[in-house]
């Protein structure tokens, strides 16, 4: 049963808004920020400032704990990766391992690890949990071999020792919606398209053909099925947490036009700049079998209350603003 539980990153995107669900039950809550301020202030939080790469900063982070949900992570969007491919490279690998250690050693019983759907290989099928293997898309090399290599050390700590640590992989869709990054650095692309689509009234600038075909999941549907994940399912495992329902770039603009009633907003679409992974379907039959869980918000409702967050946070200040705040 699960008593005190830690989740690193809790200033984060993903974070900030599982703490906010956590907040709600009795649990005892240890979090972890670096730079950013936390979000979620509650009674049953306890946050720490820790730098997750320092080995010497973590022994007492992990103690006393059944659960750890590893959200930290450096993340960025495509304009990032295209210019520094490494940045996802060794910080990343530093916090996992630390992380992965210092959870045996202080015998935590369950593990959870935040993947990427980068770890399966370009195809039109739509990619179940054993389809990941090391063919990985071109942009999303070094990222993608980053949750790889994680996912393995994972498997390692599950299967590989007399005495287990049971950790479960999860495999999100394209994550979106409140307390998402929206500075033009670091956001990913629905809300970069929110803000250019906000912010101009005649056109917009789109990298790419925006054919590609990926999957969106609002945030509060991930969280419910991570919350589930963490109070109730005991084993060592691998979950796609997305929507099961592929969309075009295309199509998520003129959702976007239509909310924002801009529809006579004309895009260019500049070719010249790097693509994403240009078709992504994915596969949610598992989780939806063992937990009972679905996916409950349309990409329509998701992006108005996407869009309306972002508008009652940044109507006075931009996101940079924020972000400096920070």
């Amino acid at each position: 049963m699960v008593k005190n539980i830690l989740v690193t990153g809790g200033s984060g995107f993903i974070g900030t808004n599982i703490l906010s669900k956590l907040a709600s039950t009795k649990l005892n809550i240890k979090s972890t920020y670096f730079n950013k301020k936390p979000n979620i202030i509650s009674k049953n939080i306890e946050y720490l400032k820790v730098d997750l790469t320092d080995r010497s900063n973590c022994k007492q982070v992990y103690q006393d704990i059944d659960c750890v949900l590893m959200a930290a992570a450096v993340s960025s969007g495509a304009k990032i990766i295209e210019s520094n491919p490494l940045i996802h490279l060794n910080d990343n690998i530093l916090m996992n391992t630390i992380a992965l250690e210092e959870s045996y050693k202080q015998k935590v019983k369950k593990f959870i690890f935040i993947s990427s759907n980068t770890v399966y290989p370009l195809t039109e099928n739509s990619v179940i949990e054993e389809d990941a293997r090391y063919d990985f898309y071109k942009s999303y090399h070094i990222v993608a071999w980053m949750k790889r290599f994680t996912e393995v050390m994972c498997d390692m700590y599950s299967t590989k020792l007399n005495q287990s640590m049971n950790t479960l992989i999860i495999r999100p869709g394209n994550l979106y919606g409140p307390h998402d990054k929206f500075d033009w650095e670091k956001s990913k692309v629905v809300p970069a398209l929110i803000r250019k689509i906000i912010e101009n009234d005649e056109q917009i600038n789109v990298w790419g053909d925006g054919k590609d075909i990926k999957d969106f999941l609002y945030i509060d549907d991930f969280v419910d099925a991570l919350f589930e994940l963490i109070l109730n399912y005991k084993n060592t495992d691998i979950f796609n947490i997305a929507s099961g329902v592929p969309i075009t770039i295309n199509e998520i603009i003129d959702i976007l036009k239509k909310i924002l009633n801009k529809n006579n907003l004309r895009v260019n679409h500049d070719k010249t700049k790097p693509s994403m992974i240009p078709i992504r379907k994915i596969n949610i039959r598992k989780i939806t079998n063992k937990i009972n869980w679905s996916p409950k918000i349309p990409m329509d409702e998701g992006l108005k209350k996407t869009i309306i967050w972002y508008k009652d946070h940044f109507s006075n200040k931009s996101p940079e603003d924020y972000e400096n705040d920070n």
